[in-house]
């Protein structure tokens, strides 16, 4: 079961697809977060999903809030994915400590070891402020964490 909603989100620093350090606190005070965790890069459903958020990058990347994608992936496979499928938001590896992230949020899958499909939206202090966590098959829909940054007015 992820995070519930009303907790401080577990701060962390990854390095994204860049391999440039990424730290959740970068934001606080400034912007909204969408954390989206991925199960793996080069796979149809998380392209799928990821793709929709390129998409509509404007609604998810801006001003008012960032989005991060997160996987147990390597950043070199991420940085190949990305440029691969143009993906300008950053992607962050959780690969080591392998999961510590995924498993903060607890969306962490022991017996696959990867990152299931979890997603929260973080207001600017802090807060989860939407949460939802699907297995790995089973793909979200992006319109649900749309109406939660709507909610706080970070669209």
């Amino acid at each position: 079961m992820a995070l519930p909603v009303g907790l401080t989100a577990p701060d962390f620093t990854l390095h994204d697809q860049d391999r440039n350090p990424v730290s959740l606190a970068d934001f606080r005070g400034d912007r909204a977060v969408v954390l989206v965790f991925f199960p793996f890069a080069f796979t149809g459903t998380c392209q799928g999903e990821l793709c929709s958020i390129r998409d509509q990058l404007p609604d998810f990347d801006n001003e008012h809030v960032v989005t991060l994608a997160v996987s147990t992936d390597s950043t070199a496979s991420l940085k190949a994915w990305a440029d691969q499928q143009g993906f300008t938001f950053r992607l962050l590896s959780d690969a080591w400590p392998h999961g510590e992230v995924a498993q903060a949020f607890d969306v962490f899958n022991e017996h696959v070891g990867v990152a299931e499909r979890g997603t929260f939206v973080i207001d600017r202090d802090g807060v989860i402020v939407h949460a939802v966590h699907h297995g790995i098959g089973d793909a979200r829909d992006e319109s649900d964490y749309l109406a939660a940054l709507a909610d706080i007015g970070a669209t």
